[in-house]
């Protein structure tokens, strides 16, 4: 959960994005949407020393304007800032979105005197809606010159849409005798969905670490955190995590298989988990964080789908919204999951306490299954007996506060 405790290895430090050295970051007041009335709304984030970069995107085939612009920028070989709105998506608006990217990123890199290249555009926000670019162009030199290594929040800020609040962590450790820091932000509420959630998510590190490295452990980071969270079902046009490294701890470079390498994973694993609970945590119009676990799955693809299948019901979901133990709307999903099973052999249970036995209702009082499903943060397990594999996605109920804050305005 957010709250995850220290770990002997690593120890959680403040300043988000900026933790690591030579990070900068900032945020400026556009007026992108216009009802988002002063809230600052374009964020920039910059390596004042070269760096290397990662990146996740949205499988989403409908890819919003930054999204291929950045995944472009992403084969150079530096990256060095990112420049990211809220309130405008930039998706759905055809070869103007493409152009109105790359102003974006031109803008930022002629006022930080780097190559276009080396920038990533993000957005978040409306879907089908031209940016007001002449006014995120003249922000954009302004909010350079106002960069700091204490702007981490501001950025966090900057880039929300319905989150209720800013989601930034950090942590360093030591390796061959230097500090090494992890930070990160990220937005989303809604639209949260593996593959990844609906989110944006920029993470920094002054580890020492080749370009293929970075990638490959952004990879399973993201494998193990964002593609393992849901809200509502939908994927985003503009879901993307990016990972920039700029070696300013100064330790020998990272190297694949070592003792080094693993730390370094185990502290990016620990900052993309903790992002990606509080996004579920944030959920839109959400009561209840519920981690759905799958167990005793004949393949591990099995486990995930049945784990996906439960954790996206919407009849489920309403069911623990109402404090409904109901396990029959949890067993129903799982078997046109297309998981393998045997109804007979499999057991339910909410917070440990047995809601079926081999396929039947247990002798569980149906108020200590009440009780169990009425927490805040609630643990429901599904266990197939039908092999080793196991998988747990982490999502929320739904209530009728999120129909209203998803109506059109």
């Amino acid at each position: 959960m957010s709250n995850s405790p220290q770990s002997d290895s690593w120890r959680w430090i403040p300043g988000g994005v900026t933790a690591a050295a030579d990070f900068v970051a900032g945020s400026i007041y556009v007026g992108i949407k216009k009802s988002n009335k002063d809230r600052k709304d374009l964020a920039l984030i910059f390596s004042k020393r070269p760096a290397v970069g990662a990146a996740a995107f949205t499988t989403n085939k409908v890819k919003a304007a930054p999204v291929r612009v950045s995944m472009a920028h992403l084969r150079s070989v530096e990256t060095r800032a990112i420049l990211a709105n809220s309130g405008n998506a930039n998706a759905c608006t055809g070869v103007v979105g493409i152009e109105h990217a790359k102003t974006m990123a031109r803008a930022a890199a002629d006022s930080l005197g780097i190559k276009e290249r080396q920038v990533m555009v993000c957005s978040t926000g409306r879907i089908g809606v031209l940016m007001p670019i002449e006014r995120i162009e003249r922000a954009v030199l302004p909010l350079a010159e106002s960069l700091s290594p204490k702007g981490g929040r501001k950025a966090a800020k900057a880039i929300m849409t319905s989150d209720t609040f800013p989601k930034e962590c950090a942590v360093e450790f030591e390796l061959d005798g230097r500090t090494v820091r992890v930070g990160g932000i990220a937005k989303g509420a809604g639209m949260i969905d593996p593959n990844m959630a609906t989110m944006l998510s920029f993470l920094t590190t002054d580890a020492t670490i080749d370009k293929r490295l970075l990638q490959n452990a952004l990879s399973i980071a993201v494998e193990q955190s964002y593609n393992r969270i849901t809200v509502d079902g939908d994927m985003s046009t503009n879901d993307t995590v990016i990972l920039l490294a700029n070696g300013a701890s100064g330790h020998p470079g990272l190297v694949a298989d070592s003792k080094g390498m693993a730390l370094f994973q185990a502290a990016l694993n620990e900052v993309t988990r903790r992002l990606a609970f509080m996004i579920v945590e944030d959920g839109e119009g959400v009561s209840k964080f519920v981690e759905v676990r799958v167990h005793g799955a004949a393949t591990h693809q099995d486990a995930r789908n049945a784990a996906e299948a439960i954790a996206n019901s919407t009849l489920v979901k309403c069911a623990w919204g109402g404090n409904d133990p109901n396990w029959g709307r949890i067993l129903d999903a799982v078997g046109y999951s297309s998981a393998r099973l045997r109804e007979e052999m499999v057991d339910i249970y909410y917070d440990g306490v047995v809601a079926v036995k081999n396929g039947v209702p247990s002798d569980t009082p149906p108020a200590k299954l009440k009780n169990a499903v009425s927490k805040k943060r609630i643990c429901v397990t599904v266990d197939l007996h039908l092999g080793e594999a196991t998988y747990t996605v982490y999502t929320t109920d739904l209530t009728t506060e999120y129909v209203v804050l998803n109506q059109s305005e």
